[in-house]
């Protein structure tokens, strides 16, 4: 028999649970019109190659002659080079720049994509879609790591490799404080959602400014590279997994650098505080048998927006190394 008392808690206790799914519920609704207002302000910029699997890749195709592959980093999309650096390639090579999967315009491919070679592998068909066999690969950031995850996975490897600002080595220590806050439990299932809900599509000047530093974010960046697409809860998580899993990714994969034969040309800002040169470009340098090293002073984690000419005299003698030029 329920007493009135009992009776009276499971009463409150239905409506406290009928409360939180209706809170739930306009969350989710907030954070779909978000979604889908972030996508209709920055759509697509090029086409999406379907994979026979059905996952779709967002490629933005310019130019002609040797092919190029452009991938971006964390929590990023192709709009990072399409803002100015295609547009400097675009006469000398068929550049092909992607969103990696869950960013952008590109599907997810879901707790898979921890690993930057199984992001590769996707690159790698969307590429071959694409006609592009042999490609110069160029990596940023995150993307250094797929950049490499493609040279080592890839039937036909990459003519050349351009690590830019790369992530390559397990690094002593562990994340910051922002990162162990975002990619535990409570951070996925939580805190992310509230700031694919609530946070503001234009970024707070400081925190673009810290990706940039020591140099200026440049002017109509922001308005350009769809912060919005960044904000969706898939690519919050997909990003939060990534991040948490990469040194131990990383640690893995170097055991196959030696066998990367491919002509590679590093470039890494002596500032960069994001992906430090000590810890990345310089053991990578040593690590790849026909690897070149252009540390570029006072520059941070941005080469491509701060020295753009030095970016694409990079890609040239890769190109040249690899007789395509």
């Amino acid at each position: 028999m329920i007493s009135r008392r009992s009776g009276s808690n499971l009463g409150l206790a239905a409506a406290a649970l009928a409360t939180l799914a209706g809170c739930a519920a306009l969350l989710d609704g907030r954070t779909e019109r978000r979604e889908a207002r972030a996508e209709a302000t920055w759509p697509p910029m090029g086409e999406r190659v379907t994979l026979e699997d059905g996952t779709r890749v967002h490629a933005k195709v310019a130019g002609s002659g040797p092919d190029l592959v452009l991938i971006h980093g964390a929590n990023g999309n192709l709009r990072d080079f399409s803002f100015d650096l295609i547009d400097r390639l675009a006469e000398d090579y068929r550049v092909i720049a992607f969103d990696r999967p869950a960013f952008g315009h590109s599907d997810s491919i879901g707790p898979a994509d921890v690993s930057p070679v199984a992001q590769a592998d996707v690159l790698i068909a969307a590429a071959r879609e694409l006609g592009a066999e042999r490609p110069i690969v160029l990596g940023h950031s995150y993307g250094g790591a797929v950049a490499l995850g493609w040279a080592l996975q890839a039937e036909t490897p990459p003519a050349a490799l351009t690590i830019l600002s790369g992530a390559s080595n397990p690094w002593p220590g562990g994340l910051g404080w922002r990162y162990r806050l975002t990619t535990g439990t409570f951070g996925q299932w939580v805190l992310n959602p509230l700031a694919a809900a609530f946070l503001s599509h234009t970024p707070s000047d400081s925190f673009v400014e810290t990706i940039f530093a020591p140099q200026d974010v440049p002017e109509g960046y922001l308005d350009h590279v769809g912060a919005g697409l960044a904000l969706r809860r898939e690519t919050l998580r997909a990003n939060s997994r990534q991040i948490q899993a990469l040194s131990d990714q990383l640690a893995a994969m170097l055991q196959g650098y030696g066998s990367l034969t491919m002509p590679v040309e590093i470039l890494h800002g002596t500032d960069d505080e994001i992906v430090p040169l000590e810890v990345h470009a310089e053991p990578l340098a040593a690590q790849l048998p026909d690897a070149r090293l252009t540390p570029l002073a006072g520059i941070g984690h941005m080469p491509h927006h701060a020295v753009p000419d030095d970016v694409v005299a990079a890609i040239h003698r890769a190109a040249a190394r690899a007789g395509l030029r």
